[in-house]
């Protein structure tokens, strides 16, 4: 699978993780209630990104306006559905705001640092154009079995109403 055996830390086609905890808990946050925590410049720049443009989208839920992390969170979560809108508003602008934090206090690798692709110390994506979107795909074995912990753990979360095929 690994067709490259290392990069550097700089590389904008790639997307580097660890596997650890965020120092706060997520409830809304889909980056935030992940384990993966960028390592390098361009995965951290990439995350950030994400998440603008997710909270970009706008839904439309009990006659209020809502960020498109709420909309997801309640695709999710159908737990949500049950709570306060404006409860659910400001939770997320909290945890957006904590989860900035948290991601501009985090110590990366070196640009000028190498990782080695065939290792299960980093979940590393390729992340590839597909037309619209960067997609990213795994690239390493340690990815590949994370990926497939996450959707689990998505299904579970969901009432099993999410649907992944790989």
């Amino acid at each position: 699978m690994v067709k490259v055996e290392k990069i550097n830390c700089d590389n904008i086609n790639y997307a580097v993780y660890r596997i650890g905890n965020w120092e706060n808990d997520y409830e809304i946050n889909i980056l935030g209630t992940a384990s993966e925590i960028p390592v390098t410049k361009p995965t951290l720049e990439h995350m950030v990104k994400q998440m603008d443009h997710i909270r970009a989208s706008v839904f439309n839920i009990g006659g209020k306006e809502v960020n498109g992390m709420i909309g997801l969170a309640m695709q999710f979560n159908p737990s949500f559905a049950s709570r306060d809108i404006d409860e659910l508003i400001e939770l997320e602008e909290k945890e957006h705001e904590n989860i900035l934090d948290e991601l501009n206090s985090l110590e990366l690798k070196d640009a000028k640092d190498v990782i080695f692709l065939d290792t299960d110390e980093f979940v590393i994506y390729k992340l590839e154009y597909d037309g619209h979107t960067l997609s990213p795909k795994p690239y390493n074995d340690y990815a590949k079995r994370h990926q497939m912990e996450e959707i689990k753990r998505l299904k579970e979360l969901s009432g099993e109403r999410f649907v992944l095929d790989l």
